[in-house]
């Protein structure tokens, strides 16, 4: 008869191994973040496509300007990624640990806000693209107040989920890099301003280096997805 330590043993390992119930819910998560890294990153079509826009000396939100020829397309996946952001925030893990859990819970809805300032971006695009058309205005009120709103709400939840990350346990991928791309994204975030205050040319660049940034960010969340050792589990045995 095996002795009851070993049963316990065995019955603890089998309910570590097994998925819980959140676990579907946690994989549509992590699928949802990396999607929506890459879709994110969908400026780079212009390789490809006829824009007429010159990525170097443009916005990418040029590119669903209101008489553009593909506004439609950069429009609708505008708001297909910022469904899948705020899909993927809300499967985020915010009480896993109730050191982070404030932080992280705050983090996860600043992430949901990102989102739809995104999408509101969209429903108020700028009128023309100022980078072709110098008789088009640089800031459009409604889209310029948009953006900033969704700059506010993803460098929030940024610093909110690292600051999460460091009241966690171990040493996640988010503590470790996350202050690294939040500072980056932000001096990117920074160099694009010059065509709002009558200084076009060359933000293009820095722009569509901070959307590559912020793709490395929603990548590494997909790290809070991933379970964590148990702690009261003991290598090699009960």
């Amino acid at each position: 008869m095996a002795e009851p330590s070993a049963v316990t043993g065995r019955a603890r390992a089998t309910a570590r191994a097994r998925p819980g119930p959140a676990a579907p819910t946690a994989r549509a998560g992590w699928w949802a973040l990396i999607a929506a890294a890459v879709l994110y990153n969908a400026w780079v079509l212009e390789a490809v496509l006829p824009t007429g826009l010159d990525p170097r000396h443009s916005y990418v939100s040029e590119l669903y300007a209101a008489d553009q020829p593909f506004h439609g397309l950069f429009g609708g996946i505008e708001i297909v990624t910022a469904l899948l952001v705020a899909a993927g925030a809300l499967s985020l893990p915010a009480r896993r640990y109730p050191a982070a859990g404030r932080r992280a819970g705050a983090g996860r809805w600043a992430l949901v806000a990102f989102a739809a300032s995104s999408v509101a971006d969209v429903i108020v695009p700028m009128r023309c693209a100022p980078s072709v058309n110098h008789a088009c205005e640089a800031v459009n009120p409604w889209h310029t107040a948009t953006s900033a709103l969704a700059h506010a709400a993803l460098f929030g939840s940024m610093a909110l989920l690292v600051a999460a990350a460091f009241r966690s346990p171990g040493r996640p991928p988010l503590r470790r890099w996350g202050p690294w791309v939040l500072g980056a994204a932000l001096l990117t975030a920074l160099a694009t301003v010059g065509p709002l205050f009558a200084r076009p040319g060359w933000h293009g660049v820095p722009q569509r280096a901070h959307l590559v940034l912020v793709g490395v960010w929603l990548v590494l969340l997909t790290t809070a997805h991933r379970p964590e050792p148990d702690p009261g589990a003991r290598p090699g045995g009960p």
